[in-house]
């Protein structure tokens, strides 16, 4: 229930319990019957009426048979005379003062009830409450004060370089005179570029929790709303609130949903979001100083921010977030590990090596999803078994065990995993076999994963070619063991096609066409994505690339049917131990293959070490 429901609801209790209350207090204090004036003169002189109690111009009293009643008398001289003439008992109690004021308390409450509610949900909405209908043109962003924030630099780890700018700046704000005393001007905008899960906002939350100033964030699409104007008043908001709490910084996540290039608008129009964008590019640096005000904002798409954005000046500094390497995943997991009771022998380096191109989310993920799984089986702690199997749900799905395949499916599985494994193992240049399994995962019959030893950061010609060669080692191993295909090489030929295309057109790699790229990247930057492909070529020179993607495509196939020719009974005893097994690793096949070369002599052109590592690779 939000807010607003409860307030109202506080709001009805308490005019409830009020009219109540009212109730009670304004019920008759007994059933005394009305008499007039006149009716009440005849009854003391008839002697009905034995005892009566004055109060100011009110008369109660009780007959002589037991029956109150009560009237109003006017300024009468003549009344205690005839009454003690009657003999009469009478008592005299001072009149209610505030009852004339609780009468008109009690009339005016439902009235004062309505118009208090009034002025509640008015200043409601007026001072920024989530949702108020006079709160559009205030900023939303949320204010944190020293100590809100638990997260400090020591809860951020494998972005080590990233870390160190931004420990600068918060140098900048506690000893700004340090760096200005030599003409040096403090950095008036701070972006945080990097794929999701990298730990840009993990960053800006270190940041709120080691800066001694106030910090303000916000979120980019906090800012445009549906009314005109809104979205240039909340910019103009919060720099006023930074400035009023100068040294501040203010954090802008997801800058990109209002900093995209201006003149994208659909129809050429007037666009809410391009005023916005200029309200903001005027209070970072316009003719009014904003000094001790710093900006830090996060994107993971730098390229269809507004040019005018990324100047210096505005935002001074672009500060990288990478995918962290070997040495980072270790520290990341070590970092989420202290919270998860991990078993003494459990060794993260492995886990480090095994999962080239995590990111610091990923890593969390990984480790949550070893925990969860040790919960479900009532383990007292987390083994590298649990991380393992949390590390093949992430990399290749779960485990599809009730799945119900034919022994024929089952079989033809089991040769064109056979297929990319023997061709990665027996290629030189190649990255070292992980682990092959049968049993489906994900939208995958089957599975082959490669992990490389070392990161890699480049690739060379040899090293793409005996990757398309083992996507093909699946296809071919069907078609020489079955003498037919099938379906279940679609993926593997939309993966060669692609890389193969890119060799030629890319990256020059195709001694036809020589070292040139081809075909223009045509984004359209409303939509914030490339769509299409420009030809910058001709007809004749598009027919020789079509040719020359074929002869790359075609040579890989060629090479992995002689490849496996050659080692037919190796291919043949490796599916057969999967048939077996379900999942071999590295060790498995090459206890097959030493087997086969001790009985036939026949050695592989390995040339690469008996070791798994990092990456995977179907």
């Amino acid at each position: 229930m939000n807010t607003f429901y409860k307030n109202l609801s506080m709001w009805l209790v308490i005019g409830l319990t009020m009219i109540l209350l009212f109730n009670i207090f304004n019920k008759p204090q007994s059933q005394s019957s009305q008499m007039t004036y006149s009716e009440f003169w005849s009854s003391v002189e008839s002697g009905i009426i034995s005892r009566v109690t004055i109060q100011g111009e009110k008369i109660l009293g009780t007959g002589q048979d037991g029956r109150p009643f009560m009237t109003v008398t006017p300024d009468d001289t003549e009344l205690i005379p005839m009454l003690r003439q009657s003999g009469v008992d009478i008592s005299v109690k001072e009149p209610d003062k505030d009852s004339m004021w609780m009468t008109i308390f009690i009339s005016w409450f439902p009235m004062l009830l309505l118009i208090g509610v009034w002025i509640f949900f008015m200043r409601q909405m007026q001072v920024g409450g989530k949702g108020g209908a006079l709160s559009f043109g205030k900023t939303r962003a949320k204010l944190l004060e020293g100590g809100e924030t638990k997260v400090t630099f020591k809860d951020v780890a494998g972005i080590d370089e990233s870390k160190a700018e931004l420990e600068e700046i918060i140098d900048f704000l506690r000893e700004p005179n340090k760096f200005t005393k030599l003409g040096g001007r403090i950095p008036k905008g701070v972006l945080l570029v990097g794929s999701p899960g990298t730990g840009k906002t993990l960053l800006a939350r270190a940041i709120a929790g080691e800066a001694e100033v106030p910090f303000f964030t916000i979120s980019g699409s906090d800012f445009v709303e549906m009314f005109v104007g809104v979205g240039a008043s909340r910019v103009r908001d919060l720099f006023n609130q930074g400035k009023k709490n100068a040294p501040c910084i203010i954090f802008i996540d997801e800058i990109d949903a209002v900093g995209r290039h201006r003149g994208a608008g659909l129809g050429g129009g007037h666009d809410e979001r391009e005023q916005t964008l200029n309200q903001l590019l005027v209070e970072m640096d316009g003719f009014e100083a904003n000094e001790g005000v710093i900006i830090i904002a996060a994107t993971n798409r730098p390229d269809v921010l507004d040019p005018a954005l990324l100047r210096p000046g505005r935002f001074d500094r672009q500060v990288i977030v990478p995918v962290p390497d070997i040495k980072g995943r270790e520290k990341i997991l070590d970092i989420y590990a202290r919270k998860t009771k991990l078993a003494d022998n459990v060794d993260l380096s492995v886990i480090a090596r095994g999962t080239p191109g995590f990111s610091g989310a990923d890593l969390e993920n990984l480790i949550n999803e070893a925990a969860l799984l040790a919960a479900s089986k009532n383990q007292e702690e987390v083994t590298l078994e649990h991380l393992e199997l949390a590390k093949d749900k992430i990399l290749m799905g779960t485990e599809r065990k009730s799945m119900i395949i034919s022994d024929k499916e089952k079989e033809v599985t089991a040769y064109h995993e056979a297929g990319h494994a023997l061709v990665a193992r027996l290629l030189p240049d190649t990255d070292p076999i992980h682990k092959v399994t049968i049993i489906p995962r994900g939208r995958a019959l089957g599975l082959t994963m490669q992990l490389p030893i070392d990161e890699k950061y480049t690739h060379s010609k040899d090293f793409l070619e005996n990757t398309i060669c083992i996507l093909f080692g699946g296809r071919v191993a069907e078609r020489l063991i079955f003498n037919e295909i099938t379906t279940g090489a679609g993926n593997d030929l939309e993966r060669a096609t692609t890389l193969a295309r890119k060799m030629v057109c890319e990256w020059g790699m195709s001694d036809e066409l020589g070292p040139l790229t081809y075909g223009k990247k045509e984004e359209q930057i409303f939509l914030g994505r490339e769509i299409a492909q420009h030809r910058d070529f001709s007809e004749d020179t598009a027919k020789k690339i079509d040719e020359a993607v074929k002869n790359i495509v075609m040579e890989a196939r060629d090479r992995v049917t002689k490849l496996l020719n050659e080692n037919l009974d190796i291919l043949k005893a490796i599916a057969q131990e999967l048939l077996e097994k379900e999942t071999i690793i590295l060790d498995d096949m090459d206890r097959i293959i030493e087997k086969f070369r001790q009985e036939e002599n026949i050695i592989p052109d390995d040339g690469q070490p008996d070791a798994s590592g990092d990456s995977p690779q179907q």
